[in-house]
Order: structure tokens, then C-alpha cells, then sequence
């Protein structure tokens, strides 16, 4: 590929959890638009010029906010002095499988870990002696549970017990899978199941969940404050969630507030509606800290916004963040995207682009849903048909949204 085509690298992310359920960290995935897996060897200049100025100038570590970053490198890169530009404090370097474990390679790794980076060993299926001086200083062995037998799986934990490394076990497509790896002692865990969970059954919504959706619904309405302060009132999680947010951002004001009322007034209407969209991700925890599906929900939902605005699309901004929150709800609470809905009185613009994938809305949540995946080829096509958009743009407007998601203390 020349030059220019790999300039156009753009960053995925998938998160990576612990065993409390946690973020952890993420995998940050540089596409060059031409394949669906990280792509280093067609011009190494270009591409370690590209993955640096992501960090230097769209501010990719202050994205991840208190989260670690792994970034795949091939042996070009590894033994390139470019990768020592990035941030040995929160960059893991994950070595693909499809290096061999040469003199040269166990060298410049053991200078690595000395200049202060950890060490990935990524799809690791076996334990064999070339491998051991690798694995004697690495800091995590990713165990790609898609290449080994499930039978065979607890025998290579053990054979890897002796060793201070954690295991991280990847590519967790469903409970089954996550359970049998925590039972084993695996330490941190990656997959669509904890990323992306699937809808296994419907269930009705809980009393918090339905209070917040009445809420919702009301501020769209232009209530008044007095019909909305009761229900919050009569939920002390979500006052005391609420009360958090109108402290923590409080559109700059040093006042610290403690009634439903006051926050209401702090934050205003269009906030309120917001902060009341994300809290939704925070009602199934005890309060004090947010769930990670709340920043992958804040990510997307701003990354909608800031698209619509930079496109100048006729829909609005607000009705974009809208969309990019409901989109997630039917994986979060286990219902529906109808029942979702039929709780909120949304227009047709958002019901049809959540329910077809219909419009200018719908395209960009496709367009989302691609770069989550990881799917370059389709993700690169996509893009290709919304000018003035383009690879640089989303860039920039992604690293701009996982900033904000990141203030938010997601």
C-alpha cells in the first residue's frame, strides 16, 4: 500500500476488564482502512508517524483517562525507536503472535521493559521453551480462547501458573465462556461478550430504571421542575447519582448542591437531559462507580453528536447524542430496543434509525458499530460515501469523545 493510504489510519478500541467487571484498559486497534486487523508492515515511517501524533495531537492519553492502552506492534516496529515515543506509563506494547522470539527480539524487548514498558504476549495458544524467555518478562499472556480446546484450556493456565504474568483471556464471546475463565483464575478479560453483551432475554424494567425513564420523558416534554422533583426524590440512588454530576461538572461554578431541585437548576434542561440519558448506565451499580458500558455509552453517544454538528446534517445534535445512548440500552437492561422505546415518545427520525438503521442518524450509527468492530473494509467504504467526512476527521472527533467520556471519571 503506498504511503498516503496508510496516513489514513484511523483507531479502534475494545475494552478490557478485570474480574470485578471493571475497564481496565483498552486495546487500541490502528487500521489503515484496507484490512480488518492492525497493519504495520507496508510503510513503518508513515505508520509509527501516524500512531504518535494520535497520542501527541488528538490526545489519545488523555482519552483513556486512568485506563492503560495496548497497541499491537509487529518486529519492524518493535525494534524501531519510534515506539519509545509513546507513553511507557500507559502503553502496554503487544507483541503479535507472528513474531518469532529471536535473540534480537528477547534483547530489545528486556530494553523495553527496562525504559519502563510492560509486555503483552498476544494469541498465545501453547507454552513451548522458545517462548519462555518472552513470558519469563511479560507483564500479561493473552490466551486466544478461539484456538484452544475448551478441555485443554485449564491445563495451560496451570503451565503458565509458575510465571508473575497475568493471564488475560480474549475473544469471551458468551457467559459460559467468562465464567469457565474466571473459575480458572484468569485475571483480565476482552470480548464482544463484555464490550458489546447480546440481548439473552427480555425482563421488565426496574423501579429505578422506569423512574429514570419517566424523567426522561418529561424533559423532553418541557415539564416543570415541580412535576420532576418528586421522582427523584423518591429514588435515593438517583438523586445521589445526580447530585454527583451537578457537583462534579456544574458547568464550571464551584457551588456544591444538595437538592433535586438545585441540581435541575445547575445544570439546565438540555444537560439534564443528557446526564439523565448516561445515568441510565449507572442505575444497575450501587452508585459510586459507573459501569463500563457507561463510557463505551458517553463515547458513542458524543462521537454522534460531533459528527452531526461537523457534517452540518439536518438532523440536530441533540437528537444524535439521543440515538447514540439508546442504541446501547437494549445490551445494558436486557429488553428490547421496542420496549426501550415504548417508554420514551421519540420522533420517527430516532425510532427509524434505531429500529432500520434508516437515515442520516442510522448511517452514523452503522458507522460506529464498524469502528467498535474493528471492520476497516466496511468502515473504510462507509466513510467513503459521507463527504466531506473523512478519516482524519473521525479521528479527531473520536479522540475529542473519549476525552469527554473520560472526564466524566467513567
Amino acid at each position: 500500500m503506498p504511503t498516503a493510504a496508510t496516513n489514513r489510519i484511523y483507531v479502534g478500541r475494545q475494552p478490557i476488564l478485570d474480574r470485578e467487571g471493571s475497564l481496565y484498559a483498552y486495546e487500541l486497534l490502528f487500521r489503515g482502512g484496507c484490512v480488518d486487523r492492525a497493519e504495520f508492515s507496508c510503510d513503518l515511517s508513515a505508520t509509527a508517524r501516524v500512531i504518535t501524533s494520535v497520542f501527541n495531537e488528538l490526545g489519545l492519553e488523555r482519552a483513556l483517562g486512568n485506563a492503560f492502552g495496548f497497541i499491537n506492534v509487529s518486529e519492524s516496529l518493535l525494534m524501531s525507536e519510534a515506539i519509545e515515543l509513546l507513553p511507557a506509563d500507559k502503553i502496554v506494547i503487544e507483541l503479535l503472535e507472528t513474531i518469532r522470539p529471536t535473540p534480537e527480539v528477547i534483547a530489545r524487548s528486556r530494553e523495553l521493559c527496562r525504559k519502563g514498558f510492560r509486555l503483552a504476549l498476544d494469541d498465545v495458544l501453547d507454552l513451548d521453551d522458545a517462548l519462555k524467555p518472552l513470558v519469563e518478562i511479560a507483564s500479561f499472556i493473552k490466551i486466544d480462547l478461539l484456538g484452544i480446546a475448551p478441555e485443554a484450556l485449564p491445563d495451560l493456565v496451570e503451565r503458565f501458573r509458575p510465571y508473575s504474568a497475568r493471564l488475560l483471556a480474549e475473544k469471551v464471546d458468551n457467559a459460559d465462556q467468562a465464567r469457565h475463565c474466571r473459575e480458572l483464575g484468569f485475571h483480565y478479560f476482552q470480548g464482544y461478550f463484555f464490550a458489546r453483551p447480546s440481548v439473552l432475554s427480555t425482563r421488565s424494567l426496574t423501579a429505578g430504571e422506569t423512574t429514570l425513564f419517566r424523567l426522561l420523558s418529561l424533559v423532553m416534554a418541557d415539564a416543570d421542575t415541580a412535576e420532576m422533583e418528586p421522582l427523584i426524590k423518591h429514588e435515593p440512588a438517583l438523586l445521589v447519582n445526580l447530585m454527583r454530576i451537578s457537583n462534579s461538572i456544574g458547568n464550571g461554578s464551584n457551588r456544591r448542591i444538595s437538592t433535586a431541585r438545585e441540581a435541575i437548576t445547575l445544570l439546565g434542561r438540555r444537560q439534564l437531559q443528557r446526564w439523565l440519558q448516561l445515568l441510565l448506565f449507572c442505575v444497575q451499580s450501587d452508585g459510586s462507580a459507573p459501569t463500563p458500558m457507561l463510557n463505551m455509552a458517553a463515547t458513542r453517544a458524543r462521537t454522534m453528536e460531533l459528527l452531526v454538528e461537523e457534517m452540518n446534517f439536518r438532523s440536530t445534535p441533540d437528537r444524535a447524542f439521543l440515538v447514540g445512548i439508546l442504541s446501547l440500552l437494549p445490551a445494558l437492561l436486557g429488553v428490547a430496543m421496542d420496549e426501550v422505546l415504548s417508554t420514551l415518545a421519540v420522533v420517527p427520525e430516532i425510532r427509524n434509525a434505531l429500529t432500520r438503521g434508516d437515515g442520516e442518524l442510522g448511517t452514523l450509527l452503522e458507522l460506529l458499530d464498524l469502528w467498535e468492530r474493528g471492520q476497516a473494509t466496511e468502515f473504510a467504504r462507509l466513510i467513503e460515501s459521507l463527504p466531506p467526512l473523512t478519516v482524519e476527521d473521525f479521528n479527531r472527533i473520536v479522540a475529542d469523545a473519549m476525552s469527554w467520556a473520560a472526564s466524566l471519571g467513567t
